[in-house]
């Protein structure tokens, strides 16, 4: 009985937690996003508008247009992709916000026969 009891606080307790998305409030903006490429820690720094995020990284800017399918998630397509795996659109989702920041996760936009669908996660942080 005790048990019992304990798992139903337990259930009562985690089904009252709420993780906040204030996804609108990144819908447009500048943002920091650090990220590891084998082994080694870069940071990339992007603007997005309402239509198009641009990202500078290494001194080039890279320009994609987005397509918004809720508040929370949207496609990235780029424009001038300069190889086949850059012509794949890319499913952009936020799971979560802070003030300044929100956590994401992000994958192919179509699945590729017979190759497992990688899920990344990551951080932007707001810096304008």
């Amino acid at each position: 009985m005790k048990v019992f009891s304990v798992i139903l606080v337990l259930l009562l307790l985690t089904s009252c937690y709420s993780v906040e998305r204030n996804c609108t409030d990144f819908k447009t903006g500048t943002f920091e996003f650090t990220y590891t490429i084998d082994g080694i820690e870069q940071t990339s720094r992007f603007k997005r508008t309402e239509n198009f995020n641009i990202d500078y990284q290494e001194g080039k800017a890279d320009s994609s247009t987005i397509r918004w399918i809720n508040d929370c998630e949207f496609v990235l397509k780029k424009l001038n992709p300069e190889s086949n795996s850059e012509k794949d659109a890319i499913h952009m989702k936020i799971l979560s916000t802070t003030e300044d920041s929100y956590t994401f996760e992000y994958k192919l936009a179509v699945k590729r026969p017979n190759k497992p669908l990688n899920v990344e996660k990551g951080v932007a942080v707001r810096v304008n």
